[in-house]
């Protein structure tokens, strides 16, 4: 095996592949890594920082300036109180009611001026519009009365005031309108599903290595929470600016990364972390991006997870995003799944971490092509027979058979040697030298 390892390692510097250097690595494949230092990262010290075009916590880093059209914001007037920040909403909810209460009280007050209340209150046989009202405040204090409900006893209309019925009957109506508005806002804004995302989790990292022969973009995901997102599915744009060939400049275009929308991998279910893997195929815009030239291309790859809330049924999405410099060529994700007694365990230590793999450093296009001609590392199938699986009843069936014929004894003789002539011409073959390169 350490012969093998030496031929994998001569491969590997003919094709540009970068060997692994044990960071963080599962006890199964410990020892099958070659210890080098020719691992590359995309992240470079010298790179400058570049603006995020959404935040790691989902936030869009998006400004908008200059807007003329503001009264757009009023059409949509309940809206606009819910995106309000809490403060300001508080504020707004309660400066709308002490108005509310402040308006009818004056009204109130009004009535009872007009029609001499204030001054022959205290006179026998007066009959006032509203009983015990005599000030400004406890007109304010009856309004609150009325429209909320509370209904003292100390302060009650008569029937001798028909305008007073009249205000009456507007005030209940008007204050419903007011408080369905207000709690409806209130409600729908606390129970908005964006602190539902803070417990749907993604990787720090992105990461670049080959699965089945073929060049893979990788991230993982991840659900706290017991209660799942029901129907979730999830999707990735690449943001990078570009020209046309028509010299037109396009900033922060945005381009589709397919993660399973053709085959339905993109819906998921999010029971346990998953690592959500994009092939680098023709259709991919990495299709011809080596690692020096990724090395120098600036983009951002924002993901999107959707779903709805198990609990309310709501649609909850949580966003997150890669700089080019958060990367990484030439890793794998450790697993943290593990077969426990009884159950499954997830180990969220070993979320974010990544091991290094071998990995080309060339482009995936020129992978497919040197795959077209050859395998990858045709010494593997030599070295990895496939197991032949048995069961217990074929087990069985050989050991109670019959005692065998002569003329069926001689036929096994001859295939018996038939069989010894084949496995010296496999043995010959791992005694041979295996190639120092791919075929080009």
């Amino acid at each position: 095996m350490a012969g093998d390892s030496r031929v994998l390692m001569d491969h590997n510097m003919e094709i540009g592949v970068t060997p692994a250097q044990v960071k963080k690595l599962p006890k199964h494949l410990r020892d099958a890594q070659i210890s080098t230092e020719r691992t590359h990262l995309i992240s470079d010290p010298a790179k400058k920082p570049r603006q995020r075009y959404v935040q790691k916590d989902g936030k869009c880093n998006v400004h908008h300036g200059n807007v003329q059209e503001t009264y757009r914001y009023l059409s949509d007037l309940f809206t606009t109180l819910v995106d309000l920040r809490w403060r300001l909403s508080l504020f707004i909810f309660t400066l709308v009611y002490v108005v509310n209460w402040l308006f009818f009280g004056f009204l109130w007050w009004l009535i009872a001026l007009i029609r001499g209340d204030l001054v022959h209150a205290d006179e026998e046989g007066w009959t006032p519009c509203v009983e015990n009202l005599n000030s400004f405040v406890s007109a304010f204090l009856f309004s609150i009365e009325t429209e909320t409900t509370i209904g003292y006893g100390y302060r009650v209309i008569t029937e001798k005031c028909p305008e007073g019925i009249i205000l009456l009957l507007v005030q209940a109506i008007l204050g419903s309108i007011v408080n369905a508005m207000m709690v409806g806002c209130m409600f729908v804004k606390i129970s908005q599903p964006k602190n539902r995302a803070e417990t749907l989790m993604f990787s720090h990292k992105a990461v670049i290595s080959v699965r089945d022969n073929k060049m893979c973009l990788m991230f993982r995901v991840g659900d706290l929470r017991n209660s799942h997102i029901v129907e979730a599915s999830i999707r990735a744009k690449l943001i990078r600016s570009q020209q046309t060939k028509e010299g037109e400049f396009i900033p922060l275009n945005q381009t589709d990364i397919n993660i399973g929308f053709d085959t339905g991998d993109d819906r998921l279910f999010l029971v346990s972390p998953l690592i959500i893997s994009h092939e680098i195929n023709e259709k991919s815009p990495f299709w011809e991006m080596t690692l020096a030239q990724m090395e120098k291309e600036e983009f951002e790859i924002v993901v999107i997870l959707e779903g709805m809330v198990e609990a309310t049924g709501m649609t909850c999405q949580a966003r997150s995003s890669y700089l080019d410099t958060e990367v990484l060529w030439g890793y794998r994700f450790t697993p943290v799944l593990s077969l426990e007694k009884g159950f499954y365990e997830v180990d969220y230590n070993n979320f974010h971490e990544i091991y290094e793999t071998n990995t080309p450093t060339c482009s995936a296009k020129e992978l497919a092509a040197k795959l077209r001609e050859g395998p990858l590392l045709p010494q593997l199938s030599l070295l990895s027979p496939e197991p032949k699986m048995h069961t217990f009843d074929t087990l069985d069936s050989m050991s109670e058979r019959d005692p065998l014929s002569p003329e069926e004894e001689k036929e096994e003789r001859d295939s018996g040697g038939d069989r010894g002539e084949t496995n010296g011409s496999a043995a010959a073959l791992e005694d041979l030298p295996l190639a120092d390169g791919l075929p080009d």
